[in-house]
């Protein structure tokens, strides 16, 4: 009798065990760089073979931490940090694709601005020494023989992006170089900022037409990848049908953004979603777009994604 019941004790454990359904946790930052996944956390509860669960940072730096931990599964990191935790983790992440491509903007109150050699000899606020906007900017005016520095454009990080636009419309700087959606932010709340320069179409006339520069790529742990491709595959499914869906629905997408509180009101991320460029390039097909990127980093400083473009094993490639 004992052993029956012990028998049919690890029947039902087993069975149990087996029925459970597997985690996909996703790591979503506050504010533009996750606004398709509003889409996700409003219809997706779960993937074919995993409950999706969804957390929220404010910043890279405070989801990186449970990345690591192996606290989170998936996330979405600038480009180079995403390449910097690759190299001083054991290649602890990898790159699952591109999730937004280049968005930036110089903003100004000042109308005489038509070119990067219009710039020469103004103080331009920077949102983030040290990143994108900050790298891109520099690589841009050195494209069109500018000097950054005395003689040339002076560089100023005081301002928070947050504050970029208040600090426009008082007079307290002119010239801001930001990426979307404080661009839209800054000409929503004044009629006199506009935006002088889109480093996009500048890239374009250096690089090629139809060329682009990522700023956000979404990574994933390589031990869950390994272990869940079916999981994640199917994730990944979902989310490029998510970011079509938010790109073609601005007004329905501010308002779910608003909804699951990702940080900016309806409004503006309805305005500034055509100009915001998402996209979802599967990492097999970025590894060009990505080390063009971190090329321009490399010339700057090497130390800004750890010193060595990415191994092919960076690049997860789905099979």
């Amino acid at each position: 009798m004992k052993r029956s019941i012990v028998f049919l004790f690890l029947i039902i454990s087993g069975f149990l065990c087996f029925a459970q359904e597997e985690k996909l946790r996703i790591g979503v930052l506050n504010g533009p760089s996750c606004i398709p996944v509003a889409y996700m956390m409003e219809n997706t509860k779960s993937a074919d073979k995993a409950a999706v669960t969804y957390e929220k940072f404010a910043d890279p730096q405070a989801l990186l931490p449970k990345l690591i931990k192996k606290e989170i599964d998936v996330g979405f990191l600038p480009v180079n940090v995403a390449a910097k935790v690759y190299n001083s983790s054991n290649k602890a992440i990898i790159c699952c694709g591109i999730t937004g491509n280049g968005n930036i903007s110089l903003i100004t109150t000042d109308k005489n601005i038509k070119r990067f050699s219009d710039v020469k000899g103004h103080t331009v606020s920077v949102a983030g020494q040290g990143a994108t906007p900050d790298y891109m900017f520099r690589h841009l005016l050195e494209q069109n023989s500018v000097d950054v520095g005395e003689g040339g454009v002076i560089l100023d990080y005081s301002t928070p992006n947050a504050q970029i636009a208040s600090q426009l419309i008082s007079g307290k700087t002119r010239y801001a170089v930001v990426p979307e959606p404080f661009t839209t932010v800054a000409k929503s709340k004044s009629k006199n900022v506009n935006s002088a320069l889109d480093f996009q179409k500048e890239y374009e006339e250096i690089y090629g037409k139809g060329e682009t520069y990522p700023l956000t790529v979404m990574v994933v742990r390589k031990a869950y990848a390994d272990e869940n491709k079916e999981i994640l595959n199917d994730f990944l499914k979902s989310y490029e049908a998510s970011y079509l869906w938010t790109t073609k629905n601005p007004l329905k997408a501010g308002k779910l953004s608003e909804k699951h509180q990702l940080g900016l009101s309806a409004d503006i991320v309805t305005k500034a979603i055509p100009n915001a460029n998402y996209t979802f390039v599967p990492a097999v097909n970025a590894q060009k777009q990505i080390e063009t990127l971190l090329s321009v980093f490399n010339s700057y400083d090497s130390n800004s994604f750890g010193g060595a473009f990415p191994e092919k094993d960076f690049y997860y490639k789905g099979e």
